[in-house]
């Protein structure tokens, strides 16, 4: 059993060996005259070009203009905006996070942003995000609240780009590749993690790019490896072990990217240590497929190795890099830990650098507080419950009565700003995901698995830290999998032009209604994604269960 393989120019996938839920033989109608309109549709050259580039460009510009209009609003700091947006501030005026006082938000909104001070301030999360968000800051100024939140907009306008060209080349279907980035571009969590200076949209897209990096080069090192053995073969040499393929430079991509995501938050390490692992086992079965005597010990005494040396060493390097404004200044908090008596390292590793041995114990401080945080929050969310969508983060909310505010509704307004998902999406794609794990037992599609592992590094860490503080935006890391998951069961439900009639409108006509529905739920949860002013009645009839209020 093969998963869906379509050529761009199909209305869907073209499978060797579709699912049918039933037979087929000479006689009975294949196909639709949906399939025969798009056949037409596409007959010449240009017009498959048109398509193959139109579909994923005009994706991108609806998350654009969802992402970008009205970034501005509100013009006030959004929930931990508060650390983030300031954080970043300072690092970029003194390469390092300094400190506010006790009441900075309110002048910080008023368009007073210089009120920091130059002492180092405690930061839980290493300083890539909010470097990234201090560009923003640098072109519209701090004052400016969209240039709070473009860098994160750009994220994830990008994020788009990058799930259409996965999904295109795990499901060679342009159709599918489309749906995949619309459904991200139209999704409310993607949206608000998209309109808000937080730190999970960076991490996120670094782990995206970490994921195209293993699947581009899961197909490089198989055709390496094929072409290794025959060159043995043709020597008349065994096979042995296999080879310790080095020339490997999407897996040192991989590895980077990861790094990357690191250097925004630590939760990027559960993606480093999943895909070594993942491509690891691929390389296992490559060999066994490939012929390889030891294929087991080869790739655990030859392969391994190597694959270590090509993802770790500049994944440690992106992350170091990271920091360098802390190396080389001297404000930093921690900075000269090490200088002050008693707290330097003595005996064999007293040669060490006070710099290096300040921003170790630095680390180990952030280690103990990141797992021991339990702080009560309301919106603090089970991670067993991510996938139910029972407790979303309410981002900001603000009311006001008839009069106030430019509010003209008895009933008073409302501005509320939910990281909610769109609900129907976000259930389905949890039932797609569920039903994956099956397939994978059942018919061991690497694409399947692969997609899985997106989850596995995701999600699955997370569920080590149900007593800690933890939030349902964190789900933003592998939301694109949940995506990715999903569209692949549409394209079973799809079919092929090659279908029964009836089995073929039977998949069209589902899948046309499912996306008409998310797009209808997207519409009617917009307002309270970007925080337009609506009447109160309107923005309590988007509380579906009691944990969303």
């Amino acid at each position: 059993m093969t998963t869906p393989a379509a050529d761009f120019d199909e209305l869907v996938t073209r499978d060797d060996t579709a699912v049918s839920t039933g037979s087929t033989n000479d006689t009975e109608p294949i196909g639709t005259r949906l399939d025969d309109w798009w056949g037409r549709m596409l007959r010449s050259p240009l017009r498959q070009r048109l398509w193959y580039w139109g579909g994923p460009i005009a994706v991108t510009l609806l998350a654009a203009v969802l992402r970008l209009w009205r970034l501005g609003d509100p013009r006030s700091l959004v929930f931990d905006e508060t650390f983030y947006v300031k954080d970043s501030y300072t690092l970029m005026k003194f390469g390092y996070e300094g400190s506010w006082p006790a009441d900075a938000d309110k002048s910080f909104n008023a368009g007073n942003v210089d009120v920091y001070t130059s002492a180092g301030s405690y930061v839980a999360h290493p300083p890539l995000g909010k470097w990234l968000i201090s560009f923003g800051l640098q072109v519209f100024g701090a004052e400016n609240t969209v240039g709070w939140r473009v860098s994160t907009a750009i994220v994830g306008i990008l994020a788009v780009v990058v799930l259409v060209l996965i999904a295109r080349q795990l499901f060679r279907s342009t159709v599918l590749a489309t749906i995949a980035g619309g459904l991200l571009a139209i999704d409310g969590h993607a949206i608000v993690m998209s309109r808000t200076a937080l730190l999970d949209n960076f991490v996120m897209i670094f782990c995206l790019l970490g994921f195209w990096a293993v699947l581009l080069d899961r197909g490089q090192s198989a055709r390496r490896l094929s072409l290794w053995l025959t060159r043995r073969t043709d020597a008349g040499r065994g096979t042995d072990w296999g080879p310790a393929l080095w020339g490997r430079p999407w897996l040192v991509a991989a590895g980077l990217a990861f790094g990357l995501a690191t250097a925004v938050k630590w939760s990027g390490l559960y993606f480093l240590a999943a895909f070594a692992v993942y491509t690891l086992v691929v390389d296992a079965v490559a060999r066994q497929h490939a012929g390889v005597t030891f294929w087991v010990s080869g790739t655990i005494f030859k392969q391994a190795p190597a694959t270590f040396l090509l993802t770790v060493p500049i994944a440690l390097a992106g992350y170091l890099a990271s920091w360098t404004g802390w190396f080389v200044t001297k404000g930093g908090y921690y900075r000269d830990w090490a200088d002050q008596p008693g707290n330097a390292v003595t005996g064999m590793l007293s040669w060490v650098p006070h710099a290096v041995q300040s921003f170790w114990h630095y680390q180990v401080s952030v280690y103990g507080f990141n797992v021991n945080e339990h702080s009560p929050h309301s919106y603090s969310a089970n991670p067993l419950t991510w996938l139910f969508l029972v407790r979303p983060t309410a981002f900001y909310y603000v009311g006001q009565d008839q009069g106030q505010g430019g509010c003209s509704f008895s009933g008073g307004c409302a501005q509320y700003i939910t990281s909610i998902a769109n609900p129907i999406l976000w259930w389905a794609a949890t039932a797609a995901i569920f039903y994956l794990v099956y397939r994978l037992i059942r018919y061991r599609q690497w694409q399947v698995g692969l997609i899985l592992m997106g989850m596995v590094a995701g999600y699955l860490p997370w569920l080590l830290y149900t007593q800690r503080t933890v939030f349902q935006f964190y789900g933003i890391v592998f939301e694109p999998y949940m995506i990715l998951g999903l569209v692949f069961v549409m394209g079973l439900l799809l079919g092929t032009r090659t279908d029964p009639t009836w089995r073929r409108l039977s998949g069209v006509r589902l899948v046309g209604f499912f996306l008409a529905l998310v797009i209808g739920v997207s519409a009617f949860f917009y307002p309270v994604w970007v925080g337009v002013q609506v009447p109160t009645w309107f923005a309590q009839i988007h509380y579906w269960l009691p944990g969303w209020r």
